[in-house]
């Protein structure tokens, strides 16, 4: 749509990067406020959310390039232009999450306290960065009459980005409002793989951006039904132990 904002002289200001960066901003203030509230040092929150945000990109990166290989064997330099786009969730899921698993045991924080604080962000930041997919032009939908038309593909498509970009924004608002009641750690976290991941399998049917595999379903579909299932193995593991972890 409008992938790049303005320039000056040799320095180009991709919508991309700027709503990557609102979303990592917003989200970082927000979740320190709320783990202030905990006990938890802001500064260490900052440095918290530095590192997930770091390794998470490095994730989605990697595997959207896993997901995309021959095109990056053709242009390898494609691979750290990061301002065209091509961020996968599930990949940023699982090397964000790894990375909070860890940090929050050398601080020897409560890991399923610290996953339920980040839920909603994870969610809000989302939500914000699929603006900047919209602005890009990536994660597209099929074309159709009643779509919006993007200059940088020539036609009308389903805006896909702007569908994830409502329904994430609707899981911020149910985690948020789960963080008000009382519940076992770790269900906070657990409902934003149930919701997320569903929206992400839904969307995923109007997207055009992906090779349909097996069944009818893309790659990103059956990651979705194995966080999915994750989700539900976690749900059982916590209704047994049902103490703060």
């Amino acid at each position: 749509m409008y992938p790049t904002i303005c320039q000056f002289g040799p320095f180009t200001v991709y919508a991309y990067g700027v709503f990557l960066a609102i979303s990592v901003i917003i989200c970082s203030f927000l979740l320190a406020k709320d783990a202030h509230r905990k006990g938890i040092n802001k500064d260490d929150v900052i440095d918290f959310v530095f590192w997930v945000v770091v390794f998470g990109i490095l994730g989605a990166r990697v595997f959207y390039i896993l997901m995309n290989l021959s095109f990056f064997l053709d242009d390898p330099l494609e691979m750290i232009m990061l301002q065209h786009g091509g961020l996968a969730w599930q990949g940023s899921f699982v090397s964000g999450t790894i990375t909070s698993i860890l940090y929050a045991r050398r601080k020897k924080w409560p890991l399923f306290m610290v996953l339920d604080l980040g839920a909603p962000y994870l969610a809000l930041g989302q939500s914000i960065g699929r603006i900047g997919c919209f602005l890009n032009g990536c994660c597209y939908g099929h074309a159709s009459s009643w779509g919006i038309y993007f200059p940088v593909h020539g036609a009308r498509l389903i805006p896909t980005q702007l569908y994830s970009m409502a329904g994430l924004f609707c899981v911020f608002l149910i985690l948020k409002k789960s963080q008000r009641k009382v519940m076992t750690p770790g269900f906070i976290f657990v409902k934003y793989l149930y919701l997320a991941a569903s929206l992400r399998f839904f969307i995923e049917f109007a997207r055009a951006d992906h090779f349909v595999l097996l069944g009818g379903l893309s790659v990103y579909q059956y990651v979705c039904l194995g966080i999915f299932s994750m989700a539900v193995i976690l749900t059982i593991v916590l209704k047994k132990t049902d103490k703060r972890v």
